[in-house]
């Protein structure tokens, strides 16, 4: 398995460990302290504390659940050489002439300041399964954009040029 794997698999881990010591240590403490303050029906403290529990429980099963798709990729035998989870595209955009780079990420991990695009986005999708050379046309809100794949680098660490 490659470093980048390992590094991001490592930081879902690390927070996932953090998330279930909340989970399971402090949470329970704060639930009883406001048990003990009478009346659960007007008792803010409870339910902010239950509130909190079911987005930690929530937020515990997505995380694994991405864990589990980094396994997937790194134990797949996967066509590195085309777009797909994880990939990191570098694009042409043809109609302004604009270079931009995309990694391609679950839709949980999405942060457009640092161009991670989801796997289930227009873009994202169109550029899935592409290889380095292609022209690929997106049908987007504000119309459509016609991008050229420069450069691939696969999850794994594989680079590929045009």
């Amino acid at each position: 398995m490659t470093d980048s794997i390992e590094r991001k698999k490592k930081a879902l881990l690390d927070e996932i460990d953090k998330l279930r010591e909340e989970y399971q240590v402090e949470l329970p403490k704060r639930i009883a302290e406001a048990r003990g303050m009478g009346d659960l029906s007007e008792n803010a403290e409870y339910d902010a504390a239950r509130e909190r529990q079911a987005f930690l429980r929530a937020r515990i099963a997505q995380l694994t659940h991405l864990v589990s798709q980094y396994n997937e990729v790194a134990a797949s035998p996967a066509d590195e050489k085309c777009v797909g989870f994880g990939s990191v595209v570098v694009v042409l955009e043809l109609n302004s002439n604009i270079r931009s780079e995309y990694t391609i990420v679950h839709p949980i991990e999405v942060d457009a300041s640092e161009s991670k695009i989801s796997i289930s986005s227009p873009v994202g999708r169109a550029l899935q399964n592409r290889t380095v050379g292609e022209e690929v046309v997106v049908t987007v809100p504000a119309g459509e954009k016609r991008f050229f794949i420069e450069k691939i680098t696969s999850l794994k660490g594989s680079v590929f040029t045009a």
